[in-house]
């Protein structure tokens, strides 16, 4: 042993460092022994104070793990970087990824999904008003929805949605085993809970047939909001709500294997109301939540 590990310790430090790291396995009298170095030395040097450099990376680490377990694992180096920054931290992003990955830390990978609405349908549909303009200026001047699915072990479960594309946040949201009308109606009806409609609200979705139905739009021209629709063909014309489904699988769904429905509703609604409405910093809201958004733009 002596010979196999003696050219690789060169440093009395890095014996010491090796000796501590393996306390539990071997003795620490026969490592000594072993690698040349005395056992007085060893705890005369575990005695010494740890380097400010040593202690502030230690310390750094520590923070890192937090956020990145208080996002569920759903953080990488830019997000984090920049929490970090908030608490007083001065470090690059760089050194972040570097701490990340010496910790075995990483993100959750997004796995790609599909549509689901069905468009080929002979009910009236609507002109696009937003055309891809998915930046507003106020609160409750456009709401967009859509749909998808969730694997359970019961089978498929829908989920629809609808975000106020001012905050990115979601104010209604619906979950069934049925891709029906009544899914989107009754996600429609909890944002009318949430936020109430003002006036010149548009409301903008895909041309599936459970948006263009005739409940559906009878329930938007009650409450005075004009319809907005996906020109056919385009995936990009409704991209804001489409990529927070693809972020609720990235982060969620896709790393849960659901037994029942029910146990993927719970999680779900946890995510939307605990985690993304509340929590979830985004890039384009200068890395704020949503309703940390909402709420600088009251204040202001």
């Amino acid at each position: 042993m002596k010979k196999c590990y003696a050219h690789l310790y060169q440093r009395p430090e890095v014996i010491f460092s090796f000796i501590k790291a393996h306390r539990h396995e071997f003795s620490v009298l026969k490592m000594c022994h072993v690698l040349g170095v005395s056992k007085s030395g060893y705890y005369q040097w575990l005695k010494q104070p740890t380097p400010p450099q040593k202690q502030r990376k230690a310390t750094l680490q520590r923070e890192i793990k937090m956020i990145h377990r208080q996002s569920h694992g759903r953080y990488g180096s830019p997000k984090i970087t920049i929490l970090l920054h908030r608490a007083g931290w001065i470090m690059s992003e760089r050194t972040v990824t570097r701490y990340m990955k010496e910790m075995g830390l990483r993100s959750k990978t997004v796995k790609k999904y599909k549509a689901t609405t069905y468009s080929k349908h002979n009910l009236p549909v609507y002109p696009n008003l937003v055309d891809q303009n998915f930046k507003v200026s106020q609160q409750g001047a456009v709401w967009v929805s859509d749909i998808t699915y969730v694997h359970t072990k019961e089978g498929w479960l829908y989920l629809a949605t609808v975000m106020d594309l001012f905050s990115r946040r979601v104010i209604g949201w619906a979950m069934s085993d049925r891709m029906t009308k009544d899914l989107v109606i009754q996600a429609l009806k909890r944002a009318f809970q949430t936020q109430s409609p003002k006036a010149g609200l548009i409301h903008h979705s895909d041309r599936g047939s459970q948006y263009a139905s005739l409940g559906y739009q009878a329930l938007l021209r009650e409450k005075s909001i004009t319809t907005s629709m996906s020109r056919k063909g385009n995936c990009y014309h409704n991209a804001c709500i489409e990529s927070f489904h693809s972020v609720i699988k990235k982060e969620l769904i896709h790393h849960e294997n659901y037994e029942t429905r029910d146990i993927a509703k719970m999680s779900i609604l946890e995510y939307i109301v605990s985690f993304y409405n509340y929590r979830r910093i985004h890039s384009y809201l200068g890395y704020l939540s949503p309703i940390e958004f909402e709420k600088l733009y009251a204040g202001g």
